[in-house]
């Protein structure tokens, strides 16, 4: 568990020693945080290397899923702390964003490592509740709107999932997985399908997947662009696996993978739709969001059907984190731009920007060789093997009718500006330089692919 305490160490740091610093120095955090990352994904990865072991007599898992998400995750807040040397540095809040940043990772990554319906709900609100205050910060009138449907949203989804926690605890007599995978299996069928709604809903709001997902798009307009990167990209990780591991442990006699199957389907569809209209970039990119969630959820509808669920999950985290941050970082580099016209001409003042862009929002879409392309096309595979093509031939649909609105905002920054000038694009350093190595990575996953699907196949 070193990961998790580095993370949460560096918090309880930040936190502290913020208070103790004049404004000037805060980002003295930054460089904490920073460095407890590095260190957790560095023993992260040298574990990964070893044998699956467990903590917590079975309640903690750490394994290949583990190690996955505990480098995604720091890769991903890395990234948003090098967004936040833009944004937020010499902030009267600074070192308190750097902790709730690193609170809500430590969340992340205990619901990725849950191997007990407790540790799951401990993960939940720890991931959950600082994503309220940040929200919040940007002070605003839609920031304190995102902040309201985040906060109700997510009490309301932390109260089913108690409620469904109780309910398969009545029905196996216990929450350990392990235990629910051999005692569910003669429980009622009724009480199963409810507690597992409830503890799926859950999981859907910390994901941002249909039906709790009202509040991502608000979140990603109304929050600060450091906050609406994090919230966008990091709690996915661990909301996924631990989608997941729920999964494997439920009976054949609900039809849970339909349920999600259907889920997969409203997440694609709705956020591709509602994505059209959109002209604010980030709010677009919002919707964009719900729409990946749909994808995502493809492979878990077919755990323990297909041998390629559970890596292509993993392969394609790992993608949608660094296209996702790549995306997020540039409407951060460029703040005041508020509507993707307002890209026009981008290309001839920042070309190395609009590459990145062009990059980040084909790399969404899936088009090869971006590391989104080879999640996709892993992901429908595991869905034709598991018994399931009609939700293989949803995804290759709704890919095709996501291409229109992201190039809504690609051809505007190819195109010149009325009068033939071309403004000068004032950009922000950090937030560049995050964007464009990051839509170098998402193109060097997508290559070597191979490479990095041996370790996510285990």
């Amino acid at each position: 568990m070193l990961p998790e305490i580095l993370v949460l160490g560096a918090g309880l740091t930040v936190l502290i020693g913020g208070s103790f610093m004049p404004r000037h120095r805060q980002w003295w955090g930054r460089v904490v945080a920073a460095a407890a990352l590095c260190g957790a994904g560095v023993v992260a990865a040298f574990q990964l290397a070893g044998p699956d072991r467990v903590a917590f007599d079975g309640t903690f898992a750490v394994d290949t899923a583990t190690g996955v998400v505990r480098i995604a995750a720091a890769v991903g807040l890395l990234a948003v702390l090098a967004v936040a040397g833009d944004e937020i540095a010499g902030a009267a809040r600074e070192s308190e964003i750097y902790a709730l940043l690193l609170f809500a990772t430590t969340g992340v990554l205990v619901l990725a490592c849950a191997a007990d319906l407790i540790v799951l709900v401990t993960g939940y609100l720890l991931a959950s509740i600082p994503l309220y205050a940040l929200i919040g910060l940007a002070r605003t009138a839609e920031g304190a709107e995102a902040a309201m449907k985040t906060y109700l949203l997510g009490a309301l989804f932390g109260i089913l999932l108690l409620l469904g926690v109780s309910i398969l605890y009545a029905a196996a007599g216990g929450t350990w997985y392990p235990q629910l995978a051999g005692e569910l299996g003669g429980a009622p069928v009724g009480a199963v399908a409810a507690g597992l709604i409830g503890v799926l809903g859950a999981l859907l709001f910390k994901a941002g997947g249909v039906p709790a997902h009202f509040w991502i798009p608000d979140a990603a307009q109304g929050a600060l662009g450091t906050v609406a990167m994090f919230v966008t990209t990091v709690p996915k990780l661990g909301a996924f696996v631990a989608l997941y591991r729920v999964a494997d442990v439920l009976p054949g006699a609900i039809s849970w993978s339909l349920l999600i199957g259907l889920l997969a389907v409203a997440g694609m569809t709705l956020g591709n739709l509602a994505a059209y209209w959109q002209s604010d970039p980030r709010r677009m990119l919002g919707w964009s969001t719900v729409s990946q969630v749909g994808y995502l959820l493809v492979p878990v509808a077919v755990v323990g059907r297909s041998d390629l669920a559970v890596p292509s999950l993993l392969f394609y985290l790992a993608a949608y984190t660094l296209t996702n941050v790549a995306a997020f970082a540039i409407s951060t580099t460029l703040p005041e731009l508020r509507d993707i016209g307002s890209y026009r001409g981008l290309a001839r003042a920042r070309p190395w920007l609009a590459g990145a862009l062009v990059v980040a929002l084909l790399g969404l879409l899936g088009t090869p060789p971006t590391a989104v392309f080879v999640g996709k096309l892993t992901t429908a595979s595991a869905a034709w093997d598991g018994g399931a093509a009609w939700l293989a031939v949803v995804v290759f649909v709704n890919t095709v009718i996501s291409l229109f609105y992201y190039l809504r905002w690609i051809i505007p920054a190819y195109q010149q500006t009325a009068d033939g000038r071309h403004d000068a694009f004032a950009t922000r350093p950090w937030s560049a330089a995050t964007a464009v190595v990051a839509a170098a990575g998402s193109l060097a996953l997508g290559v070597g692919a191979g490479l990095v699907w041996v370790v996510v196949a285990g």
